[in-house]
């Protein structure tokens, strides 16, 4: 299971179909500090062969501080002394990289991203037959996935703009329609006071940016037994009832799909007694399905967490490649394993946008077949 020891649950506030649950920790992480690197308007842009230019936009990246002994680390830019020069990315960098000695560059969102993007990313490991030279050449590339920007999920820029922070608030648990979009944890409340802004430069799903524009949140009103109330006291007793009563509710329904067991997670880079993983999920189409990276201490308690929600369509290409890998790219034996034939399987991959991995005289013959 996910483990979210230290952080506790705080009523939730609703804007709209927006819903942000606050995370607090009792005693925050100290050797461990975040902060934000803003890269403006600059661009990454990379000359090709043929002539044609890459480019990419970066809005912001992610730079953690430790130190090695346990004593307070403090976040960059509040240090005493002369800043340190901007300077723009036009290079390719690599999604977690050393910026300094204890201090580690990394993009929110990117290296969790990355893993999926690159799941299975070499395509056939056997040459059937039935695969096309682009296949065993050149596997998934290009590869493709689409997002949202903060910006584009309606109602998110206002719900963050009248957003409470609690004493103590070190993360939150962010819906849309009551479905969970994301988590994002930091060390500190005072790094969750500084890159509580970034959260409408993130990336969201597809599911969660229709969501924002069709439906509204829930309503969970608190009910206060007025009978049990004679006294200041008695009402701060059923507030603190009401509050524990949502939590366990929250955190047993609500926050449910995000603290399943990941099916793998990846070392990136050791930070001290810290360490910065990412993680992919089961690809279990009847479930939420979340990708992320954190970064968890040395007793496996997060001190960072930021997780994306993977669409539909999105769980059914993770789960279909997952299956070919799992029986060597053969197409007869995956079909088998899910219940279908090779012609069923030949259109479940074209229909999640892999037809082009096939020879186009076999996809014509399974279309055939299916007619």
């Amino acid at each position: 299971m996910m483990d979210l020891t230290g952080l506790a649950t705080r009523p939730a506030q609703t804007w709209g179909s927006v819903r942000l649950v606050p995370l607090v920790r009792p005693e925050p992480i100290t050797d461990l500090r975040l902060h934000a690197k803003v890269y403006g308007d600059e661009l990454s842009m990379v000359s090709l062969p043929d002539k044609t230019i890459y480019t990419a936009y970066v809005p912001h990246a992610f730079v953690a501080s430790w130190t090695g002994d346990g004593t307070p680390a403090a976040a960059y830019g509040t240090q005493l002394g002369e800043p340190r020069q901007h300077i723009c990315v036009r290079t390719h960098r690599r999604m977690a990289r050393r910026a300094d000695k204890n201090r580690l560059r990394f993009l929110p969102l990117h290296l969790a991203l990355e893993g999926f993007l690159a799941l299975h990313f070499g395509g056939p490991s056997i040459v059937w037959e039935e695969w096309s030279r682009r296949a065993v050449a050149q596997g998934l590339s290009p590869r493709v996935e689409e997002a949202y920007t903060g910006a584009q999920v309606r109602g998110l820029d206002d719900a963050l703009r009248v957003f409470e922070i609690y004493p103590g608030q070190c993360g939150l648990l962010l819906y849309v329609a009551d479905s969970l979009a994301s988590a994002f944890v930091v060390p500190h409340p005072e790094d969750y006071r500084a890159l509580h802004p970034t959260l409408i430069r993130d990336l969201y799903g597809e599911l969660i940016h229709e969501y924002a524009l069709f439906h509204p949140a829930g309503d969970f009103p608190a009910v206060i037994d007025e009978g049990a109330v004679t006294s200041l006291a008695d009402l701060r007793e059923q507030a603190v009832r009401q509050e524990r009563e949502w939590a366990g509710f929250h955190d047993s329904v609500m926050a449910a799909g995000l603290l399943a067991s990941p099916a793998r997670v990846q070392d990136v880079y050791r930070l001290g007694r810290f360490t910065l993983r990412r993680f992919l999920p089961s690809f279990d189409r009847h479930a939420e399905n979340h990708i992320g990276e954190m970064i968890d201490d040395e007793h496996g308690r997060p001190a960072y967490l930021k997780t994306f929600r993977l669409s539909q369509a999105q769980i059914r290409r993770g789960h279909l490649l997952s299956k070919l890998a799992e029986h060597d790219w053969h197409l007869p034996a995956t079909a088998a394993a899910l219940g279908t034939d090779a012609a069923g399987l030949g259109l479940r991959l074209a229909r999640a946008g892999f037809g082009h991995l096939l020879r186009q005289d076999v996809l014509d013959g399974y279309r055939k077949a299916g007619r």
